[in-house]
């Protein structure tokens, strides 16, 4: 077993809190109800904003809900009616759910509803979409 002496500790805690200090720690997380936005702020001043129902499990939740986000440590935000957990850095690097979960996010107007698809063969009997004010003839 290495002995580390209390001098070393001290140094090692000094180096510790110094690099702390020089990186963004979050400070504190609200939900804005009129933008449907989380907003996380930094000790840097910086924040980071993202729409809260583009994440994973938060689609569906009631205003109520979403503002019960609450900083889990440094790491993470937390809801707890809706039992969800999200790491902040991955929240920073555009991670909002699972890979299938982001890839149908990312088609978004390309699923095919049964509405979408009869209004599809509708206009396609009409010959084609209705035209717009201001398309060219």
């Amino acid at each position: 077993m290495v002995e580390v002496t209390d001098a070393e500790l001290a140094q090692a805690k000094q180096r510790w809190e110094a690099e702390r200090a020089e990186r963004p720690i979050p400070a504190s997380v609200r939900f804005d109800v009129a933008s449907e936005r989380v907003i996380l702020d930094f000790t840097n001043g910086a924040s980071f904003i993202f729409p809260a129902r583009a994440l994973q499990g938060l689609e569906e939740a009631t205003v109520a809900e979403l503002a019960e986000v609450e900083l889990l440590g440094e790491t993470g935000l937390h809801w707890e009616s809706l039992d969800a957990d999200y790491a902040i850095s991955g929240l920073m690097n555009g991670v909002f759910g699972t890979r299938s979960f982001m890839e149908a996010q990312r088609r978004g107007g390309q699923s095919r509803s049964p509405a979408k698809a009869a209004a599809s063969r509708a206009n396609g009997a009409k010959g084609g979409r209705p035209k717009k004010a201001g398309d060219a003839p």
